[in-house]
């Protein structure tokens, strides 16, 4: 049979469609100092008796309901020949335009964009910070056909996103919605500088004034980019754009298909602490390049966006980075090995005194988290799938270590999960389990039981002491007592009471007010330092306000070490511990004979 050979006028009707197919959208940010712009959406025809349009009720990143058409006003919809077309809202983010016959469809609305914090957009004089999930409709029928986005915007801005350039300036160009809305614009006044590394080009975008050090950022930048192949073989992306924003008022980060977004205070930069938070967090993000964006659990894929994407691998998507990121760094040279213990101390000590983790799983945090609040329940009841999926991921590390004997770790398993399970597939706990069976010839359904179905226990003293580490709190550390309670700022009411805590246990409860404690008035800057003068199992008569009405309770004083925990050689470290160490963290053993971490850190 011969091939079919299509005509001239064939593929010129087949170009023609698919031009028609395009969905084009237009922003107007000329009168931006109100946080306002003008929106047009064209439609290819639909053949519908009506066209759904929608806007996103979350935005990818955080896993939450939010009201992101709350901006939305002046809603309107017309077909080719510009007739008004009768629109219905039938959701807070959902319309449905009638349609009597088969037309192209034009909607325009004016939109207010404030929610700088939330990462969903913001725009005003200086800028615009255009999430699609809080900025661009689109309809389902049209989900995956391609797009333009044109702006119009001041002379003197300019405009980047991790989305390919039109041919306009100030256009930019995706295969379809879903690389829309995974690809934030950051367009305005705002300075740009270029780097590259092991064979990507990277951005480096950042809108506002601070006492950053753009120079040190793209130096610690390149370092972090070029040390992916410690977990992945290959890369995602071909181009990365970092964008910064040196604000007031909002902190945070989200992760995107080729970009991030990062938001730190704009004079938290200098210091060395306030700069590891913001390396950290770009590491986190660059992280999430792979693990989220081109991996992510099957409840997550693909992505739905007018309803809750509820999975029970959050911790791996979300725990596992954070547990990555100061890997990463630490190889590359961008912190040092005391850094790194130190923040892997600060995770410990914070689960020590976290009375949720005795409650809730892992797996049931990342079933609970579109439903995750914050507060004196949420810490005494939840867990948090940051927080104890590092904890997971790291005794999952050492288990797989140890299984192995070196050879494997858990890098390996994203590793296989980035080569085996790449976007649309998605992955599940069975496909989890089978990557862990063929690194170890071992069935780890036990392990997972034990570790990601209930309620995590560790013996950090012995977990650590495989990598030739110990728990201590200084020198100078002592038992002194504590009550298991937190005042609220300048004021003396508590805004936490820990589960089986002393104060807990005496009957005190959140919103309670301190007024003394054995009769001597107690101010909220000395609240501390009053209870630290009573030694460990002491009874003390506590006053206070309960509800408006004044009671006291007896006390009993618990026991705590002071000083922060911290982690040590243990005493001889054999030729094994500092073996794993090496395998576990990428480094040599940092320690000199005599325990202390070597000059150079």
């Amino acid at each position: 049979m011969k091939p079919v050979i299509p005509s001239i006028l064939t593929l010129s009707l087949l170009f023609s469609l698919s031009a028609q197919a395009e969905v084009q959208y237009r922003i107007d940010l000329n009168q931006s100092q109100h946080h306002l712009a003008q929106v047009e959406v064209s439609f290819p025809q639909s053949s519908a008796e009506q066209l759904e349009v929608q806007l996103p009720v979350w935005r990818t990143g955080k896993y939450q309901v939010l009201p992101l058409a709350d901006g939305v006003r002046f809603f309107t919809a017309k077909d080719d020949k510009g007739n008004v077309l009768p629109v219905t809202r039938t959701a807070s983010g959902e319309w449905q335009v009638a349609l009597s016959q088969p037309t192209s469809v034009s909607i325009s609305y004016q939109l207010y964009l404030n929610k700088l914090g939330q990462r969903v957009g913001h725009i005003d004089a200086s800028h615009a910070f255009l999430d699609a999930s809080g900025t661009f409709v689109y309809s389902p029928e049209f989900r995956y056909e391609p797009i333009e986005v044109e702006m119009s915007v001041p002379s003197n801005w300019q405009s980047h996103s991790g989305m390919d350039s039109g041919e306009e300036a100030h256009t930019f160009v995706a295969d379809n919605y879903d690389v829309l809305v995974d690809s934030p614009i950051e367009t305005g006044v705002n300075q740009l500088r270029r780097f590259s590394a092991d064979g990507r080009d990277y951005e480096l975008v950042i809108w506002g004034e601070g006492n950053y050090d753009i120079e040190k950022m793209v130096t610690d930048l390149t370092k972090l980019s070029g040390e992916a192949d410690a977990i992945w073989d290959g890369y995602p992306f071909e181009r990365y754009v970092y964008m910064v924003h040196a604000t007031s008022g909002a902190s945070g980060a989200t992760e995107h298909l080729n970009s991030t977004i990062i938001q730190r205070p704009r004079f938290s930069y200098r210091e060395r602490e306030d700069y590891l938070g913001f390396i950290k967090t770009a590491s986190h993000e660059f992280i999430h390049t792979w693990n989220v964006k081109a991996y992510r659990p099957q409840g997550l894929v693909p992505y739905d966006y007018q309803d809750e994407n509820i999975s029970e691998l959050l911790w791996i998507a979300e725990g596992s980075t954070s547990y990555f990121q100061s890997q990463l760094l630490l190889r590359a040279g961008v912190i040092t090995a005391k850094e790194f213990l130190d923040d892997l101390a600060k995770r410990i000590a914070r689960s020590e005194v976290t009375p949720g983790r005795e409650v809730q799983s892992v797996a049931e945090a990342s079933a609970n988290q579109w439903a995750s609040s914050r507060g004196d329940y949420a810490i005494n009841h939840s867990t948090n799938i940051y927080s104890e999926g590092f904890l997971v991921s790291l005794a999952l590390d050492f288990s797989l270590l140890d299984e192995t004997d070196l050879e494997h770790s858990y890098r390996d398993v994203h590793k296989a999960l980035y080569r085996d399970h790449k976007i649309p597939l998605g992955y599940d706990v069975e496909d989890v389990q089978n990557i862990l069976k063929e690194l170890t010839d071992e069935d780890y359904s036990t392990w997972w039981q034990r570790h990601v179905n209930a309620p995590l226990t560790l013996d950090f003293p012995d977990l650590l002491s495989q990598a030739g580490l110990k728990i201590g709190h200084g020198e100078d550390s002592k038992a002194v007592a504590y009550s298991g309670m937190t005042v609220e700022g300048s004021s003396l009411k508590l805004k936490q009471v820990l589960r089986d805590g002393p104060a807990w246990n005496a009957g005190i409860v959140l919103g309670d007010e301190i007024v003394a404690i054995n009769g001597l008035k107690v101010t909220a800057s000395g609240f501390e330092s009053r209870i630290k003068d009573f030694k460990p199992g002491a009874e003390v008569k506590v006053t206070l306000f309960s509800d408006d009405k004044l009671k006291s309770v007896v006390m009993t004083l618990g026991e705590k070490q002071s000083g922060k925990l911290t982690l040590e050689s243990v005493k001889k470290p054999s030729r094994s511990q500092k073996a794993f160490f090496k395998a576990w963290s990428g480094i040599d053993w940092p320690f000199d004979k005599k325990g202390k971490l070597k000059s150079n850190d």
